[in-house]
């Protein structure tokens, strides 16, 4: 354990070292503010790193991470999150990006019991409810879990465009889209399910503020 633990802070100073070589001035320009263009809401999953799969650099992407990816209306960490990068960041694109062979979302499919998270899948299980008729439909289980994934990221994309924060965005003129994308951690392709806004136009009355 020791080895392991140790192992990080020396990968760190080769890190540092390597970054100094390309450009000595590489940390005082990271420390001297943010300014990125971009907010991930992504899964915890740690296959699914959000600055290397997108060649982004440190910087460039303001994230936020939770168990699938997802946009929960009373969660106070990742709506603090989502106004800070909008409001004051001022990003120009939110990315709820998933990924296939998601562990929280073949959990909500399932019965089992796991403790707390419990909680956290109840979530996903309504998403499922939502489109029970299309996923039941598909006999493959795991192509049924495939589409979960991607009917799942939409349904988060949609609950980010109903926060009073996008809309107020969109109310202020500030540009902002919001993307659905998946990521494949069997290729490391990303494929973008073409679920996007740029105003409140296409949601349902009742969730316009």
């Amino acid at each position: 354990m020791e080895k392991s633990y140790r192992l990080l802070l020396d990968n760190n100073r080769k890190w540092v070292e390597g970054q100094l070589q390309q450009d000595p001035q590489y940390f005082k320009k990271l420390a001297s503010g943010q300014k990125p263009e971009y907010l991930w809401i992504g899964c915890s999953d740690s296959r699914v790193p959000a600055n290397q799969i997108t060649g982004t650099e440190p910087g460039d992407m303001f994230v936020h991470r939770n168990i699938a990816n997802m946009v929960v209306h009373s969660d106070m960490n990742m709506l603090s999150v989502l106004s800070y990068a909008v409001e004051v960041l001022k990003v120009k694109h939110i990315i709820v990006c998933g990924h296939y062979e998601c562990g929280g979302v073949i959990a909500a499919m399932g019965h089992k019991q796991f403790g707390l998270i419990d909680n956290w899948l109840r979530h996903i299980k309504d998403v499922y409810k939502l489109y029970a008729s299309e996923l039941e439909s598909i006999a493959d289980e795991k192509l049924r879990a495939r589409r979960f994934v991607e009917l799942n990221v939409t349904e988060q994309v949609y609950d980010l465009c109903k926060t009073t924060i996008v809309q107020n965005a969109w109310k202020n003129g500030q540009p902002l889209a919001v993307h659905g994308w998946v990521y494949g951690v069997d290729d490391g392709i990303i494929k973008d399910l073409e679920v996007s806004f740029t105003s409140e136009k296409d949601l349902h009355s009742v969730y316009q503020v």
